[in-house]
């Protein structure tokens, strides 16, 4: 039956209006929705909707016109959209910086975060590096007891041209820092150790088979280039991994490596050399380093602005959206801008930052004057006292028995370090707290070196000059422990930039002071070339304690630091307004449900009768009641309450039976029969 037009007009207004409310509640996008009503409304106008989903216009072209009354699938715009926000570049990821997409560490104890990795593994990580800068640096002295050798082996009596060697190799180490360090800032630190160490150990195998004096100088400074890694990144994965307060215990253990490694070298050469020959102190580092090499292949990454890139990486395909990002993304450029930048920065850190350049230079002597000793113990004990060549190696056992006091007091000096007033922004010692040890140190240094200078020589005995070496250890492993460790504190997240420039003054100074030993304490005597170093070390002492007393002003000062310590700040502002956006989404939460529980109990107790409306009820029941038993006669009363009687027996027979039996008068009172 046909139906008037009005009627059908407001059908189709009443649909209309319906599927506006379906819509306006769907799920898909807005844009696409008000397309889609608008194809609905006008089913001719098909070309009328939205060109961003090219491949759904084609497929309704080819559907029939019911069909355009579905809306798109929920897969098909997933995709389309995905497929657009996977074209964006990194970039335009970043320039959007939505907080709530942040990536950063989950709270202070984040189990991602390094300085929350467990104990084992944290040791694991310093027994790794540790011992790959134990290798890499007695490669370097190993080399000086084969000198002797060398000589007889390519028919030369230049002596400083065969301890060129030496000198080559530190020059490498320090060229190696220069480039190795920032590339690790770019990419992390652990593809820079594989690769470096890989080659390191590669390039050993010229030096073994070496025809030539000039193929073992060439291999030696490329193969200290690339085993630089160990020097330079080393005290930065320290930071990375060691929280504030015991730093100084993973800097301390780390150090028994490259601290004992010049002085194990002349006894692991001395015994390969004498027994051996000079080859096998090339094949026996090589074996160290590729063991050094498979530890360093097991440990993970850890850098923090790369670890926080990868995981705002991985978020972002694991979430399949591309709005995740991390502080770090902001900073990144070109890969030639980012070279240039990070190669050029210890070089301008020397330059520009007083820390740098006076710690740098004071630590540069001081190793200077320790690899100088390489020289000079062999000409004392092996020359003039007429030692062999394994023996005079032990003579360094002094300096090693030094660096081992100051490694195992560890825990003292960080009770001395602790005892300092901390820092009011901190709330933890200043970094000055760490020079106290430093000033100590700098007075026990040339102590030791003047007593070896005055006793070196017969017909003193042989035990007094090697003892002058504890003093001279403690020293120089108390300056590099704790100098290293004040420069890596000072400067955070660029400390591998600030160890890199440290490392190539440490060893220019270092390589350059063995060439003149020879000629200094032939010319010089022993006494007096050891005098001179002494002196050398005494005008250098008041750098620690003015660093001391003015470290803090210094280090204000320093526009870097500076930076470093806004970055740091606006970082911790972001942790706390992340917190707070947090902690007040999940309290207006809280409030909502607990609106609408209070909302729906309203409801229900709107429709629920009141205590007064109970008491209402009964009271007219019990009226009615009243004046219905005052129009009933006796019999219709007694009748009555009877019945009710038998019902209510009735009901609850299981209960009341045993009552009636034990009462049978009280369940009939007016003496009636036929009740039971």
């Amino acid at each position: 039956m046909a139906l008037p037009l009005s009627i059908l007009s407001a059908q189709s207004a009443g649909n209309d209006q319906a599927r506006q409310s379906r819509i306006a509640h769907s799920p898909f996008p807005s844009e696409y929705s008000l397309h889609h009503t608008e194809s609905i409304q006008r089913p001719e106008s098909i070309a009328s909707i939205d060109s961003s989903v090219p491949e759904m216009r084609e497929t309704e072209r080819n559907y029939p016109q019911r069909m355009l009354r579905e809306p798109p699938s929920r897969q098909a715009l997933h995709d389309h959209y995905s497929t657009h926000s996977k074209e964006m570049t990194p970039m335009e990821r970043v320039e959007t910086n939505d907080p709530d997409f942040e990536v950063d560490w989950e709270g202070d104890n984040d189990p991602e975060n390094p300085y929350n990795w467990p104990v084992w593994y944290k040791s694991i990580v310093i027994a790794a590096i540790s011992w790959g800068t134990f290798c890499t640096v007695v490669y370097s002295t190993s080399y000086t007891s084969a000198t002797a050798d060398l000589e007889k082996e390519f028919h030369t009596t230049n002596e400083p041209l065969v301890t060129l060697g030496l000198t080559t190799y530190l020059f490498g180490l320090a060229a190696g820092s220069m480039v190795l360090a920032p590339i690790s800032e770019m990419f992390g630190r652990r593809p820079v150790y594989i690769i470096g160490m890989i080659i390191t150990t590669l390039l050993i195998i010229p030096c073994g088979i070496g025809n030539s004096l000039a193929e073992l100088i060439v291999v030696r400074f490329f193969g200290a280039f690339f085993g630089a890694a160990m020097i330079g990144l080393a005290p930065g994965t320290i930071n990375d991994i060691s929280a504030p307060k015991y730093r100084a215990l993973s800097f301390s253990i780390w150090a028994t490596g490259p601290l004992n490694g010049p002085t194990f070298g002349p006894i692991i050469g001395g015994f390969a050399t004498q027994y051996l020959g000079w080859r096998w102190c090339n094949w026996i580092m090589m074996m160290a380093t590729g063991s050094a090499l498979v530890f360093i292949a097991l440990i993970k990454e850890t850098y923090t602005p790369i670890l926080l890139r990868q995981k705002a990486a991985r978020m972002r395909k694991e979430e399949k959206d591309d709005r995740y990002w991390c502080a770090f993304d902001e900073k990144q450029m070109s890969f030639l801008e980012s070279m240039r930048v990070n190669l050029t920065r210890p070089f301008m850190m020397i330059v520009t930052e007083p820390i740098c350049l006076f710690w740098d230079l004071y630590i540069g002597i001081i190793y200077g004057i320790l690899y100088l000793c390489f020289v000079a113990y062999p000409i004392i004990f092996e020359q003039i006292r007429g030692w062999s060549n394994g023996i005079t190696g032990l003579s360094f056992m002094g300096i090693a028995i030094g660096c081992f006091i100051v490694l195992f007091g560890e825990p003292l000096i960080r009770k001395m370090i602790l005892a300092h007033k901390p820092d009011p922004a901190t709330g933890k010692p200043p970094p000055e707290a760490m020079v106290s040890v430093v000033c100590i140190s700098a007075i026990l240094s040339p102590i030791g070196q003047m007593w070896f200078s005055w006793t070196c020589l017969p017909p003193v005995h042989w035990i007094v000059p090697i003892l002058s070496g504890i003093p001279f250890g403690m020293g120089n492993t108390g300056i590099f422990i704790y100098a290293t460790n004040y420069l890596a504190t000072s400067y955070g997240l660029y400390g591998a930039s600030a160890m890199a420039g440290n490392s190539v003054i440490r060893s220019v100074i270092g390589g350059l002071l063995p060439l003149a030993g020879p000629k200094m304490y032939k010319n010089l005597n022993p006494h007096w070339a050891g005098t001179t170093l002494g002196l050398i070390q005494i005008a250098c002492i008041p750098i620690p304690f003015l660093f001391y007393k003015y470290g803090y002003k210094i280090r204000m000062k320093s526009a870097l630091i500076r930076s470093l310590q806004e970055e740091a700040e606006k970082r911790e502002e972001k942790k706390r307004n992340r917190a707070q956006r947090l902690a007040d989404r999940a309290v207006n939460a809280a409030k909502r449900m607990s609106q609408r529980s209070s909302k729906r109990f309203s409801r229900h107790a709107h429709n629920m009768p009141s205590i007064e409306d109970e008491f209402d009820l009964a009271a007219r029941n019990a009226k009615r009641n009243s004046r219905r038993y005052e129009k009933m006669g006796d019999e219709e009363f007694h009748f009555g309450l009877a019945r009710s009687s038998t019902l209510g027996t009735t009901r609850t027979s299981r209960t009341s039976r045993s009552m009636k039996r034990s009462s049978k008068r009280l369940s009939n009172p007016w003496g009636w029969t036929g009740m039971e």
